[in-house]
């Protein structure tokens, strides 16, 4: 018995060695796969670190589902911190009391009532709804979030919506459903073919990063812009910063918006955007709605200038019955479901898991969000 108990608390002790030590392989692989970008500096080094003491996780029918033993599992790096369960985002926040750690959503309401919080790992890549919070900037507060983990299902989303377009798709659908067999519904010449055509990807981050890769694969010139700088990958044509937005949307067949929400990118597509394009171009926006000016998209697309368009996100959301958006000429769209893959969720716990193990130990976290700049 005595040699039974001396086994467990060894295997014990190695494997929280192990957890403190650094990522598992399939997390390492991760890492590297989609390039997630870590702190310079240890968060250790922060004023106002210490280990975790009490950590809300919000649970939602997703997360548990997805993964039934997430619990146990975070607490095998979750060092000595009380985990504190929230079925529902709503429900977390009232739980946030005494907690130093959210596992959730940053949002107003979340940085209201956790005023002891350090560390928030937000659920979404997005993080408009914290940084439109005037307490964020009020708070010694260490923000995450899950940029590049929804890239890989995002992009295929993009490319999917892209040949729906390009391929009229959407055409023949609608025929198929009427139970009409159509050749002339769609003139061939009309049927684009998408190799030595050029897309724009405005936001060259993780995401677009990810969509920039698959069009280049696809045989497309691909251009983008980004805000800080005109790195980019190779399989990047030219990269442009954001003042170059107007002159390369008239070089684009395609434009895709893959920007975070900031108050740069808010109503940045709009009329005079919409102008600057190339007649018959496609417009995807899988960034954020509030980025497009709905009504400005809707007669570019009514008169004709745009060939089409494909959104996954849309102003308002959710999109209500009647909404002439639904009605526009050449028009696909899907409800905020572009980053939802097979693969999503394994992602998305292997990064949970590691951000907290390297937040408890005190290492480089990933997924920093800068939040003088707002993403």
């Amino acid at each position: 018995m005595v040699r039974l108990l001396s086994v467990l608390c060894c295997a014990l002790l190695f494997s929280t060695l192990v957890s403190a030590a650094g990522p598992d392989a399939a997390t390492a692989k991760l890492i590297q796969e989609l390039d997630l970008k870590q702190s310079p500096q240890p968060i250790r080094e922060a004023a106002y670190w210490q280990k975790p003491r009490r950590i809300v996780v919000v649970m939602e029918a997703r997360q548990r589902e997805s993964r039934p033993d997430a619990v146990e599992w975070l607490e095998q790096v979750a060092g000595d911190a009380e985990i504190v369960v929230a079925p529902s985002r709503k429900e977390a926040s009232n739980l946030l009391d005494g907690a130093d750690v959210l596992l959730g959503y940053c949002t107003h309401e979340t940085l209201n009532n956790g005023r002891q919080l350090r560390y928030i790992l937000n659920y979404s890549a997005g993080v408009d709804r914290c940084m439109s919070s005037p307490l964020i900037r009020e708070r010694d507060l260490l923000v995450t979030n899950m940029q590049r983990i929804y890239g890989p299902g995002i992009a295929e989303h993009t490319i999917g919506m892209m040949y729906m377009l390009t391929r009229k798709l959407h055409v023949f659908h609608d025929r198929q459903r009427e139970q009409q067999w159509d050749r002339g519904a769609v003139a061939r010449t009309q049927l684009w073919e998408v190799q030595g055509r050029t897309m724009l990807v405005v936001g060259l981050g993780g995401i677009g990063t990810q969509i920039a890769h698959r069009a280049n694969a696809l045989g497309m010139r691909v251009i983008a812009t980004r805000n800080s700088s005109r790195q980019g990958p190779d399989f990047v044509a030219y990269v442009g910063l954001s003042h170059e937005l107007a002159e390369l949307a008239g070089q684009a067949d395609v434009v895709v918006n893959a920007t975070p929400l900031t108050p740069a990118t808010t109503a940045l597509f709009d009329r005079r955007f919409f102008a600057k394009m190339k007649p018959g171009a496609y417009f995807i926006n899988v960034g954020r709605g509030k980025s497009v000016v709905t009504d400005d998209l809707i007669d570019a697309l009514n008169t004709g200038h745009l060939g089409g368009a494909a959104l996954d996100v849309q102003d308002p959301e959710p999109l209500p019955p009647g909404h002439p958006l639904w009605s526009a000429s050449n028009i696909i769209i899907t409800p905020h479901i572009s980053a939802g893959s097979d693969a999503q969720m394994q992602r998305f716990w292997l990064v949970v898991r590691e951000n907290l193990r390297r937040y408890t130990q005190g290492e480089r976290m990933l997924n920093v969000v800068d939040i003088k700049r707002g993403y």
